[in-house]
């Protein structure tokens, strides 16, 4: 019996309409349709879905028609009856050169542009004082990098030879594995990416094309950068693989402890040590600032502790307006290496204190009360 195959045509859905696209689709468009309906419904993703195998089964077909231009017009022009006779060559390729495409974006790319890769970025770790961070400084560095060999000129051939296309994969860099209808792009394994053989290595650079030099840049730092703050130097890093881009150098700011002053920030705090005497009777001390000096009043009766706020004697941070505080805090010193003198008039204090010790050392006696509370308990 003759098959009926006006009645095979008139089962099949539309082609278009299986890929959800409009007749004037671009190429493009027809990919990315095909794409989302081939990870949708593939049979690994949908073990259990005999529906999904079918769909899948259908987008392939009608991305193999209508991503073949000249299927696509004989599809256009008599339908179904139009291609049927050319489906049963180059589908399988056809179809593996769509899901290459997949696998391709999204491991890398099919081109050889694949095998340029920009320069690995680099990090230099640059100590400065409180004071250069506060006022910006511009200095030198010396750096490691790799450069373009000098003896081949970044070739990585001896001089005299010249690389030659990688027989492996005619210089593209990658080679293709195909198993049934996938096909999966990989580095290739004899040039690793560069699509170029090497027969004859550099002497200097073993055939990398690069060596490894020292480099000096200067590097300016704003004022009020703080600790672990980066800055971006542009293109300085190492050089790129077949002629890729450069990396960046980034450095990062490490502040060297100062003797005085520990920063919070944009606020500056400092230790103020205070006599026995001073902090007693009051006084006027002397204080360091990053702008030279102050004085603070102290006023009497000043307990060991309290902090002393001078406004706007911080630092200017990068992305501030204003400068942060210098915070200064008290720390009454006991003395030390007492001659007898000082200890003879210290007891006869200590005396006169203990005879109205609720006036005189208000806070001690106020402890002192917890205390026999808490043991009475």
């Amino acid at each position: 019996m003759r098959p009926n195959f006006q009645e095979n045509y008139m089962s099949k859905r539309d082609y278009y309409e299986v890929l959800g696209i409009n007749r004037d689709s671009s190429e493009d468009e027809i990919k990315k349709a095909y794409r989302r309906l081939a990870m949708k419904y593939h049979p690994d993703r949908n073990p259990d879905s005999p529906k999904a195998e079918e769909h899948f089964k259908e987008a392939k077909e009608a991305y193999e028609v209508l991503s073949d231009p000249r299927k696509r017009a004989a599809y256009d022009q008599h339908g179904h009856a139009g291609v049927d006779a050319s489906m049963g060559g180059g589908g399988a390729q056809g179809f593996a050169d769509a899901f290459g495409d997949i696998f391709g974006d999204l491991f890398g790319g099919r081109s050889a542009q694949a095998n340029v890769y920009r320069g690995a970025d680099l990090r230099y770790n640059l100590e400065i004082s409180l004071e250069q961070a506060a006022r910006g400084t511009e200095t030198k560095i010396r750096i490691p990098t790799m450069d373009a060999c000098g003896t081949c000129h970044g070739s990585g051939a001896k001089p005299g030879t010249s690389p030659t296309t990688c027989p492996t994969c005619n210089g593209h860099g990658q080679v293709r594995m195909q198993q049934g209808f996938f096909s999966i792009q990989q580095t290739c394994p004899k040039c690793h990416g560069s699509g170029k053989f090497i027969s004859s290595p550099c002497n200097t650079c073993g055939g990398s094309g690069r060596v490894k030099h020292h480099k000096t840049l200067s590097v300016k730092i704003p004022a009020g950068v703080d600790e672990g703050d980066r800055i971006r130097l542009s293109g300085e890093g190492e050089a790129g693989v077949n002629s890729g881009p450069p990396g960046d150098l980034y450095v990062v700011i490490h502040l060297t402890p100062h003797s005085v002053f520990q920063r919070d920030h944009n606020d500056l705090h400092c230790e103020m040590p205070v006599s026995f005497t001073t902090a007693a009777l009051g006084g006027e001390i002397e204080i360091p600032t990053l702008e030279g000096h102050a004085k603070i009043r102290i006023p009497a009766e000043t307990q060991s502790g309290k902090i002393f706020r001078l406004r706007g004697k911080g630092i200017k941070g990068v992305r501030s307006n204003n400068p942060g505080d210098l915070l200064c805090h008290v720390v009454v010193e006991t003395p030390v290496k007492l001659t007898p003198r000082q200890k003879e008039l210290l007891q006869e204090l200590e005396a006169i204190n203990q005879e109205d010790g609720s006036r005189h050392s208000p806070r001690a006696k106020s402890w002192m009360d917890k205390v026999r509370e808490f043991f009475a308990e």
